[in-house]
This record gives structure tokens, sequence and C-alpha cells, in this order.
């Protein structure tokens, strides 16, 4: 067989070959912009030229703090495709750790929405690296900013060759991209992709029983651009001539209701939060949103409730799916095997609540205290992972030692596995509850907290206890309308017939919110503190 590298040059070429006229629908601050593929894929070349100019050579990390649009997608491609690494910056993060990612990683160009330039300002100072800054701008002139040197995104392009050749000697296993994880503790480790590894996901994407992304589709990812390259979506749409809808900065859920509706958006993907915002406004406003195909979720686990709402009241399927900035980040997805479909609903409910089974082209193995687990979905044990698009190390991290083992990726998720295959995330190793000796879960609370019709939002955490060592406390934000109605008795009744005894939490806190990550999940850490400080009033 021949030996030809799989680069991401070959997607960007696949695109403007045989797709130039499909669209990249795009939101920025003015509006709505429209893009077809053979003007993205000239704006692409435009923008690697630029760089050239610049000083960007093979292997300069470049950064982008900037939201889901076209400039951002752009870089996606020009970044990776003249050789050099796209490194997307969580904008999310606190000025010091933007400013440790950005020196740890030495970016050397940094490309930026205008409105993240003040969060850029507080940390310039300290910043070694970087050469030049360039705005990603609707405006005809630049923002007034201590910033320097600043171009300006779409003057470059106008100065710049449409012809930009991209070089024919990347190799496969050259890095294309880096993200870092919002780590709760610590700094932000990097996790480098390569050209290899990104073909490869892509390719999973497009697996009917995978993210079933094609040409026909219209793909709207949710998730953030600075987030797991938007779990790889950009690069698999663009590769298959997918049309793109970009939300842009500051989308509301009525935003993204109305962008399903109009764009008559088939897939789209984010965290649970995202998805329960919209059910929100489901109820509040009228839509058609028959043209979804799919509601792609992952980053926690999501509600039981959730899912049955999604399938059985608005008839739109929900895939449940897992990963990590450490794998792609797609690792399992929930799709039903042809003969579960006999199954009753309830008991197809409790597979689809599933993070899935593995994904075609990686393994698992999942360990407990005695060794690999039982398929019998009961025995607990730490999910471990291997395959073309997992991280083999973090990037110039003495952590890299804690999570990887004889060629394995050790998760930090604690979970089952069934005799069908389908695993069942539990908790973060660093969450399980250890009340008199046994584990309690805090995910099966939370997801049988957000099953009750009065509850939004539902965290569980552990508290120290003399007798039984921990105990779990839960943490419910209402839903208007049942604030100052729904008891912590009526929550605890609720639980009862669900659990054993010792599993249910000793107390039940009602807050105006629960403090999230940056990219979305539940901040356990501030939570716990929270909790503890409360308990001891």
């Amino acid at each position: 067989m021949m030996q030809t590298p799989l680069t991401m040059t070959q997607m960007m070429k696949r695109a403007e070959m045989f797709f130039p006229k499909k669209q990249v629908v795009s939101r920025t601050a003015s509006g709505i912009h429209r893009f077809s593929y053979k003007q993205m894929a000239e704006r692409t070349r435009r923008l690697a030229d630029s760089l050239t100019k610049l000083g960007v050579e093979k292997g300069d990390r470049i950064g982008t703090l900037a939201w889901n649009h076209h400039r951002h997608l752009e870089a996606y491609f020009a970044i990776p495709c003249m050789g050099a690494v796209l490194h997307t910056i969580n904008i999310r993060l606190s000025p010091q750790h933007i400013c440790y990612i950005i020196n740890h990683a030495e970016d050397k160009v940094l490309l930026v929405d205008p409105d993240i330039l003040p969060l850029l300002e507080k940390c310039a100072s300290e910043l070694h690296s970087v050469k030049a800054f360039i705005v990603m701008t609707d405006d005809k002139e630049l923002p007034e900013t201590t910033l320097s040197p600043i171009y300006h995104y779409e003057q470059l392009l106008t100065e710049s060759d449409p012809n930009y050749s991209f070089p024919e000697d990347i190799n496969e296993n050259d890095p294309a991209g880096m993200c870092y994880t919002s780590a709760t503790t610590g700094n932000p480790k990097g996790v480098i992709y390569t050209h290899r590894g990104i073909v490869l996901h892509s390719l999973a994407l497009g697996l009917a029983d995978g993210g079933g992304i094609s040409e026909r589709d219209v793909a709207m990812p949710v998730v953030p651009m600075f987030h797991v390259n938007a779990w790889g979506i950009p690069f698999a749409a663009v590769w298959f001539g997918t049309t793109l809808v970009l939300p842009g900065p500051y989308f509301t859920p009525k935003l993204l209701a109305e962008l399903i509706e109009t764009e008559k958006v088939t897939i789209t993907a984010g965290v649970p939060t995202i998805w329960l915002g919209l059910l929100k406004e489901l109820e509040a406003g009228s839509y058609d949103l028959t043209s979804l195909r799919a509601v792609l979720c992952g980053g926690s686990a999501a509600p039981k409730g959730m899912i049955k709402t999604f399938e059985q009241k608005y008839n739109i399927p929900f895939k449940h799916a897992y990963g990590m900035t450490e794998t792609s980040p797609l690792a399992l997805i929930s799709t039903l095997k042809s003969y579960q479909d006999k199954l009753d609903p309830e008991e197809k409910l409790e597979i689809r609540s599933k993070q899935g089974t593995l994904v075609p082209g990686l393994e698992l193995k999942i360990i407990g205290k005695d060794g690999e687990v039982a398929w019998d979905g009961k025995e607990m044990g730490e999910l471990a992972l291997r395959g073309p698009w997992i991280a083999s190390e973090y990037y110039k991290d003495e952590r890299t030692q804690d999570a990887f083992h004889d060629g394995w990726l050790y998760t930090g998720d604690v979970v089952t596995i069934d005799e069908e295959g389908f695993v069942k995330i539990v908790d973060r190793t660093k969450d399980l509850i250890k009340s008199g000796g046994e584990w309690i879960s805090s995910v099966d609370l939370e997801n049988a907290l957000m099953a009750h019709e009065a509850v939004f939002e539902a965290a569980v955490v552990a508290v120290p206890d003399a007798q039984w060592q921990e105990r779990p406390i839960a943490c419910v934000v209402l839903k208007e309308g049942f604030k100052g109605k729904t008891t912590k008795e009526d929550l605890v009744e609720f639980l009862k017939p669900q659990f054993a005894k010792w599993w249910i939490p000793d107390d039940i806190l009602f807050l105006e919110e629960i403090p999230k990550t940056s990219v979305g999940k539940f901040l356990k850490r501030t939570l716990r503190e929270q909790v503890q400080k409360e308990v001891q009033k």
C-alpha cells in the first residue's frame, strides 16, 4: 500500500476543489456573514501568506483568542497547513492562566477578537515570546489598545497572496494544534495534536455510528472553538463539505433556537448547560427545530430527564458522548445497537444516558482495585484509553507521569461497563464520595435530582464526617415557578425509592447558581469549599 501522509492540507484542498459552492454562515459582532468555501479557502491562503510575511516559520505556535466565527475557522486551517501550530486559547480563563499558557506554549503571534483585547492587555507586559498581535475585527479601523505591534486582520489579507501554496514537506506526525486543559487545580496542562491525529479523528466524526457528519449536514458547533477544537467539528465539516454555522460571541438560547430554525441546522454540539438553556427557551417560545437530526452532548453527564425531554417532547434525537482534551476529544458515543431498538422506552433511555461504546480506532481498559473490572455494569474502575488521536504526554509538563503509563492514558474518570460494552461515568476519581468504606456516585445523585420537574441544576459534593469519613450534600438550583414551593423534603422523598438509604444526601442546599468551570462543567472544588462553610455555620 502507498504510504501517503495524513495531513490537514488534504482536507483544505478537498474542500476548495469539490465544495466551492458550500457555505460558512458566520455570526460576528456586526451580524451574519456568508462565505462560500471557495472564498473561505482563498482567505485561508491569504492568512497563511500574511503570517509568513510576519516571520512565522514551521513549528511556530500561533495563539488564537476568539469566538466561533469565519476568521477563527480560517486560522484553523491556515496555521497548520503552513506548517505552524494552531494554539486555541480558552478566553474564559483568568488573565494569570492565559498569560501562563501563552508563555508556556511560546506563542509567536496572537490572533485576537477586539472584545478580548482588554483581557490580554492585563498581562501583555509579562508575555515573553509574542512578536505581533492581529485583531480580527469587522471595523475598518483598529481599536485603541496598548498592545504593540498590532495589525488589522482584513488589511493583512488584502495585501497578501490568494494563491499562496501550502508547503509539501509536512509530516503527518508534525504538530498541527494544541489546547490546554482547564485545570481545576494548578496550571493548565498542554496537549499537542498531530496532523495524523486530527485527520483520523475527523474520519471518526464522519462514521455513521460516530457523529455521522456528512456533506448533506448543516453543522453548528456551539461548543467553543477554543475548547478542544470545538470537538473537532470544524475540521471534519470543512473536509466533508458540510455547511457550517458559527454562532459567534455572546449567544443566547434564543439566538441558538433562531439559528437552528432559519439555517435548518441538522447537527449541533455543546455541553449540558447549553441544552438545559435551550430547553428553557423552547418552553417559553415557539420554534421549528424539525431540521435537527442530532444534538451531540458531552463535557459532563447529561441528565436522563433532559435526554427524555429532547427526544419525547420535542422529537429531537440526543447523542450522548464522552471525551476530553487529551482525546481530541471523541472517545465514546452512545448509539443503540440494532437489536436494542426493541427494548421499552425506559430501558432505551437508560442505555442512551450512558456515555456509550468505544469509537472505532481506539482501545479501552477499565482498571479496578483488583485489575480489569467485570463487564457487568456494576464493578467500578478507572477508564484508560489509547489510540491514534489520544495524547501520549502533556507538553513540557512533569504531570505526564501521573496520567500516562505503559502507552495508556489514565483518564481519572471512574466508570462501569455493561455486558454490551456501554460505558457509564460514575465520577471523577477525586469526586467520588467514600461513606463508611463504600463509594457513592455524585453523578448518579445529580442525574436523579435533575430528573425532578422542579430542578434546573444539581451538583453533589462530599463533606468530611467524623463517623462515616464523608457524606454527600446536594446543591440545587430550582426552575422559575418552583422557588419557594419545592422543599428539601420533597426532593429527599423523590430520591428515596431510587437509592439505598446511606446514599441519600444529608442535606440539600438551594442556590441561585452553581459555580462552573470555563467550559461549563460544575466547579466541584469551589462548591465543596462553599458547602463546607455553610455546614460549619
